[in-house]
């Protein structure tokens, strides 16, 4: 047998604290990128999430009422109009947020026999309501109402006040 010299520990040394050093960075980098995508998969969950529950709160109020034969009102479309507004104007205005408030105002109507509703009260609720996004005020008029199994709104947003 041969004996190993000065050099082959050296190398020997060397070899296992590289392995050590490779081992311990390649699972820093593995953790950090599961990491990564589990933050993402958490984030798309809540969102999953809520759009579930706005579903079943839906669902729950349909079924209540399916039991009638009468028509119920399903569902909620709103139609913004931004008379006098530039293209870039209306790009900085949040109309998600927009409707989003609208339907909430006419989510308890949801399931209601549509011979129980009135198209009067239903326009009033919104017609010259003024809300508030993102430091501006706007108001809000209906011009038109159908009331279907779908409440069909046509708003028209002006802009009363923007703080700067």
């Amino acid at each position: 047998m041969g004996k190993i010299n000065k050099n082959g520990y050296k190398f020997f040394i060397c070899f296992i604290a590289g392995l050590m050093c490779g081992c311990i960075i390649g699972s820093l980098g593995i953790s950090i990128l599961v990491s990564y995508r589990m933050d993402s998969f958490y984030k798309k969950i809540e969102y999953l999430e809520n759009t579930i529950t706005d579903k079943d709160e839906k669902l729950k109020k349909l079924e209540k009422a399916i039991n009638n034969s009468d028509v119920v009102l399903k569902d909620i479309q709103i139609f913004l109009d931004f008379p006098g507004f530039s293209p870039e104007q209306i790009e900085q205005i949040n109309n998600l947020e927009i409707e989003k408030a609208i339907k909430e105002k006419y989510r308890s109507s949801l399931g209601k026999e549509i011979k129980n509703l009135d198209g009067d009260i239903l326009l009033q609720i919104i017609d010259k309501r003024i809300l508030k996004f993102d430091g501006a005020e706007y108001q809000l008029k209906v011009n038109k109402l159908i009331l279907t199994e779908i409440l069909k709104l046509w708003v028209e947003i002006s802009v009363i006040e923007v703080e700067s």
